[in-house]
């Protein structure tokens, strides 16, 4: 279990039900609450003994992140005479809990038990600091022996209700607190169940047990999809784990399959950007996660011109909400399509997918979805003057800014003045070059050679535009932008990274811009930071201008190993692990771009995601660069260049690696300077292919 100070915030997911409360299990309406498509659900839930918040003793997230539990004792009677035991699960859009009470003492207790309570119903960006003009009804409360029953109409003609259900009859019952009087016999106990849900319910032990019990195959389930990694050592297991666990508790079984919502609280909806990014990080070791995007995105893909929107047909989805202020248009995220990138990462992703797999029949049900994108993409490319993929919003209720650093004043020149658009991203570019590439790619399997042909000709002259207009030859790096007149914005940002990842500069490029990013200018010391210090707008405590995204450095060190550079990626996954250890193994969606001080903590940022997905999925990127592993799923081999283990590992199992129709367990063991791999055991067929930079080895 992980364990937290009060200050903690503990988070609890499943399907589209996220709880966030503190560190006794209460909600104290902030920024906290029980969330559903959206909308809270419940804005306050505090316990108090007597009229006084008990002790904490300490709580903690069950390591399947099922449950929560907080550990408490009394004030008011004889000090630490009474336990509270608060546990927690969430199933089928419902809370269970249960408040267990022991009484420590050889005499009999009364305890005045309390739960105060209230529903504002407030849509997830009003929780952010929206400002609304208008909102809908709330409805005039039930109360009956057992429960209450709050209900709001909103201006999109939604009923919204959140049930209370006791197990026990309270002593006093109103529209915001139960009290109970519980008589506990001498080293005796008593039970009270809690359900909180959209209707009504009757709590009990049995139904308590009953739902706890397929929360937790659920989870276990969930976690159980893909290969495992297993490492010598405890504490970089412990962050494998972690990280393996929180991607299950984002996960959602969707319809079209598994899909990781983006991160909580602020994000737990289906997000395409980060859902494709998660989906490359893991896909070598899970392909399911990859097809249940591919999948969903595919379904979701507009098909009409909207300003509003940011959308035109083809194009991908950025996100999707379900609260009311997006279901009355009062702001355009519904489904919304104003991400310039997220079309190209679909290509990418489809591509790899493929590569991976070889599961042509699943690409054979989203071609048509694939073809509308890359006349998308073609369009843009088209319509553009300079001939390359720009973005400008609709209207601003939209995205100003639709790249992945998507703050307003993430896009800026060299005096930091913000600049006009049409904006071309150094990164997006390569998203381009890669996705006519693993396009042409799926063409030639289909047999279409004149299509194929077309799109690596697309590839090519957009990779020569790249090189010609981006680079600054006086910085030996790429610039982060053009603004709407094709002028470059001389700033040195990660994005240059992601670019490595697509593969698109010439490898003397890649070297003088990752010897660069690896410089103290970019590194941290926790991991590369997304603007170099000499940045007019560098500031390290900011969103998305100085701080450190653990994706981001995944991505970076992805590109840095595709162009043969091992001892950076090392070094980067070193710093991650360090900084995870610090987060309690949970790496949060970013923190602070501080110099790292010996001795000294990362620091953290104070709103962050956490868990986040593509945070949760940065070990394992940062492992297969590590490992210099690849996959053929069509022709059932593995290919391992290079392989290197993490400071620290001396052996690393892949356990039930499927390959194809085989399935492998290989292990990477450090003897003297090398690293080592063999073929533990396998089904199948499947062939390994092993580079140490030498002699290579053909393990069959």
């Amino acid at each position: 279990m992980q364990h937290h100070t009060s200050a903690s915030l503990f988070v609890l997911k499943e399907g589209d039900l996220f709880l966030v409360a503190d560190a006794r299990g209460d909600i104290l309406g902030q920024q906290d609450g029980l969330f559903h498509h959206d909308t809270r659900m419940l804005s306050e839930l505090r316990l108090t003994l007597g009229g006084v918040q008990p002790s904490l003793l300490s709580s903690a997230v069950s390591q399947d992140n099922v449950f929560f539990t907080a550990h408490l004792t009394n004030h008011p009677l004889p000090q630490g005479v009474v336990h509270i035991e608060r546990k927690r699960f969430l199933w089928h859009d419902r809370v269970y809990e249960r408040i267990l009470l022991n009484n420590h003492s050889d005499t009999p207790v009364q305890v005045p038990l309390m739960l105060t309570f209230a529903a504002d119903f407030r849509d997830m960006f009003e929780v952010r600091g929206q400002q609304r003009e208008q909102r809908g009804q709330l409805r005039p409360l039930r109360v009956e022996q057992q429960r209450v029953e709050m209900a709001y109409e909103g201006l999109d003609h939604q009923l919204r209700t959140t049930s209370l259900n006791f197990s026990l009859p309270p002593r006093r019952l109103d529209a915001h607190r139960a009290e109970f009087l519980i008589d506990i016999a001498g080293h005796g106990y008593q039970e009270v169940y809690l359900e909180i849900g959209p209707e009504r319910s009757t709590p009990s032990r049995e139904r308590y047990r009953r739902a706890a019990a397929a929360a937790r195959r659920m989870m276990r389930r969930r976690s159980r999809r893909g290969a495992r990694l297993q490492a010598s050592g405890r504490l970089f297991q412990a962050w494998l784990d972690k990280s393996r666990m929180d991607l299950a508790l984002l996960t959602t079984e969707l319809e079209e399959g598994p899909y990781p919502y983006a991160g909580i609280p602020w994000f737990s909806t289906p997000f395409g950007r980060d859902a494709i990014i998660t989906a490359l990080q893991t896909l070598w070791l899970d392909p399911e996660l990859a097809r249940g995007v591919l999948a969903f995105l595919a379904k979701n893909q507009a098909e009409e011109d909207s300003t509003f929107r940011d959308a035109q047909p083809g194009k991908i989805m950025h996100e999707t909400r379900k609260g009311e202020m997006s279901a009355i248009n009062e702001l355009p995220f519904g489904r919304y399509y104003g991400g310039v990138d997220t079309t190209p990462l679909f290509l990418m992703l489809a591509g790899a997918y493929v590569q991976r797999t070889g599961d042509d029949a699943f690409i054979t049900t989203i071609w048509p979805a694939l073809m509308r994108a890359a006349s998308w993409l073609e369009r843009m490319v088209e319509t553009s003057p300079r001939e390359l993929v720009e973005y400008a919003r609709g209207e601003v209720s939209g995205l100003l800014n639709q790249g992945w650093k998507d703050s307003h004043d993430s896009v800026f020149d060299e005096q930091g003045n913000m600049v006009q658009g049409p904006i071309a991203l150094i990164e997006v570019q390569g998203y381009a070059y890669r996705a006519w590439l693993e396009m042409a790619g799926l063409a030639r399997r289909r047999g279409l050679a004149e299509q194929a042909e077309k799109w690596e000709q697309r590839a090519d002259k957009l990779r020569q535009a790249v090189e010609t207009r981006f680079w600054l030859e006086e910085r030996q790096f790429y610039a982060l932008a053009l603004d709407g007149q094709g002028n470059p914005c001389g700033v040195r940002a990660s994005n240059a990274g992601h670019l490595l990842y697509c593969g698109l500069p010439a490898p003397e490029r890649a070297q003088a811009t990752g010897k660069q990013l690896l410089s103290r200018a970019f590194n941290s010391g926790w991991g590369i930071r997304t603007l170099a210090v000499e940045a007019a707008r560098y500031n390290p405590m900011s969103y998305h201008n100085g701080s450190v995204w653990p994706h981001d450095v995944a991505l970076c060190a992805a590109g840095l190993a595709r162009y043969g550079e091992r001892d950076g990626v090392m070094h980067l996954l070193s710093s991650l692990f360090e900084a995870a250890v610090y987060f309690d193994m949970r790496l949060p969606e970013l923190f602070c771009g501080f110099e790292r001080d010996p001795g000294e903590a990362p620091i953290a940022y104070p709103v962050a995601c956490l868990p986040q997905a593509w945070a949760s999925g940065s070990v394992f990127m940062l492992m297969q660069a590590c490992l210099g592993i690849t996959i053929d799923g069509r022709r059932e081999t593995v290919t391992v260049e290079q392989p290197r283990l993490p400071v620290g590992i001396d052996c690393l199992q892949i356990r039930r690696l499927a390959v194809g129709d085989s399935l492998l367990d290989l292990t990477f063991q450090r003897l003297g300077a090398q690293v080592v791999v063999s073929v533990e055991q396998r089904q199948g067929k499947a062939v390994v292919n092993v580079s140490l930079g030498g002699e290579g080895q053909r393990l069959t």
